[in-house]
């Protein structure tokens, strides 16, 4: 296990994510099996493996499974917490209510999408925030075409085609490092992504981290597919005690 200079994390899944039916017709994204085990599992196991005590989880719909199934985290080796929405108040809006339930709110804190499933180094991470001094860190990931990319000639004769090629571009890979004076800088509703991030951004406080290593965002049901194929190929399936599922269906 590395140890991270940041042990307090806060996962936000409280969303319905529609785009995801069939699998959130009766389960929080957060809960959604891939390779066999819900997409929080990995997250946990993920944040433990960095060395992250605790853990505050804010929930909305369906949110009974995921305490079912992650109960106090004692099982993934971290002390976790509920933040429990009476109303949606997006994300902004939802990560400002669960920050004032971490067990140090006066200290730095990793935040994740509940829809990520990842690999690359938090240690690395909290390094790098703590370096470049400014108020948010946002990791990024390299843009991965959803399409095959024709490679031309000059006389425009196709060669071949790239399946899914990482473009020059970075993407919000939905995990962050916040420091604590940025909580009241958030909405009590909406989006901090359309209102805090560009005033911080506005004021050279907004820090982008290229992350390399294993990253999946899980939007779709073709990502639930693809995720559980890498995850198997890769040999990075979660113990059995952690699966709800069979791994290879």
């Amino acid at each position: 296990m590395t140890t991270t200079l940041v042990t307090q994390a806060l996962i936000l899944a409280g969303g319905q994510a529609t785009r995801m039916r069939p699998y959130t017709d009766d389960a929080p994204k957060a809960m959604v099996p891939v390779a066999g085990a819900p997409i929080v599992g990995y997250q946990l196991a993920w944040l433990a493996e960095h060395g992250v005590k605790s853990v505050t989880i804010s929930g909305g719909y369906k949110h009974e499974m995921i305490s079912d199934y992650v109960g106090d985290g004692s099982r993934f080796g971290v002390e976790v917490r509920y933040a429990i929405e009476d109303e949606p108040l997006g994300r902004g809006g939802g990560l400002k209510f669960a920050a004032g339930r971490l067990a140090a709110p006066g200290a730095p804190f990793f935040v994740l999408n509940g829809d990520v499933i990842t690999t690359f180094s938090l240690t690395d991470l909290s390094e790098y925030h703590q370096r470049r001094g400014g108020a948010v860190t946002v990791a990024l990931s390299p843009y991965r075409s959803n399409w095959g990319v024709a490679d031309l000639d000059d006389g425009d004769r196709i060669r071949g085609f790239v399946q899914s090629p990482e473009l020059p571009y970075w993407i919000n890979a939905g995990i962050y490092v916040f420091n604590p004076d940025v909580v009241e800088l958030l909405p009590d509703k909406g989006d901090h992504e359309d209102s805090t991030f560009p005033e911080l951004a506005s004021d050279g406080r907004l820090i982008g981290y290229r992350l390399s290593g294993y990253w999946r965002g899980i939007d779709t049901v073709k990502d639930v597919v693809e995720a559980s194929r890498e995850i198997r190929v890769s040999g990075g399936l979660l113990h059995r005690e952690f699966r709800t599922t069979d791994p290879n269906i």
